[in-house]
């Protein structure tokens, strides 16, 4: 009798700690899984950038928009943002903006990294990492090249963009050429 007792107690715990674990797997994996789709509406959203002024995508309807997650930390981001810098500076008059949205970071660690590497585009701050959630961000860097009517043209998680990279998904997306699918370059 107090064997089975012990095995049906024991039972129920390894029971209990596979739903925990299952709940844990998929709760991980709801975190950055909404990647959106290419040739789809972008999702709306707002963040506050670093001069405190509340900005969203929509407000850009009209432009081509790098949306661009990154972190002080992290190496890659920081190598891609002087190309990102160079190309907005020439193009931003043609129509173009990058969003350079900073993922959980203090907003005082931002602003330095900002002003030390003199970045002029807009950066917001995503302290909840809810809009990081939106766009499906595991890992960084992510880009999204949004077009003129907020449909997403492109997908880069990883690889570092470049001005040449930066340059033609600007020029396909205004010339109205094919969307590109999700890459992990």
């Amino acid at each position: 009798m107090k064997t089975n007792t012990i095995c049906r107690n024991a039972l129920v715990i390894v029971m209990a700690m596979c739903l925990v674990s299952v709940t844990a797997v998929g709760l991980t994996w709801a975190m950055g899984s909404r990647v959106p789709a290419v040739g789809t509406t972008a999702e709306d959203f707002r963040l506050v950038d670093l001069e405190g002024k509340s900005q969203s995508l929509s407000q850009y309807r009209g432009k081509v928009v790098l949306v661009n997650f990154w972190a002080t930390w992290c190496k890659p981001c920081t190598t891609e943002m002087p190309a990102m810098q160079t190309t907005y500076d020439k193009l931003r008059d043609k129509g173009f903006v990058v969003l350079a949205i900073n993922e959980l970071e203090d907003e005082a660690k931002v602003r330095e990294h900002i002003k030390q590497y003199s970045h002029t585009f807009p950066v917001l701050l995503d302290r909840d990492n809810k809009v990081a959630n939106q766009f499906g961000v595991f890992g960084l860097p992510v880009s999204v090249f949004i077009d003129e009517k907020g449909v997403v043209q492109e997908y880069i998680k990883g690889g570092l963009l470049t001005e040449d990279k930066i340059y033609q998904a600007v020029q396909r997306i205004q010339s109205g050429k094919s969307v590109q699918a999700a890459s992990a370059k």
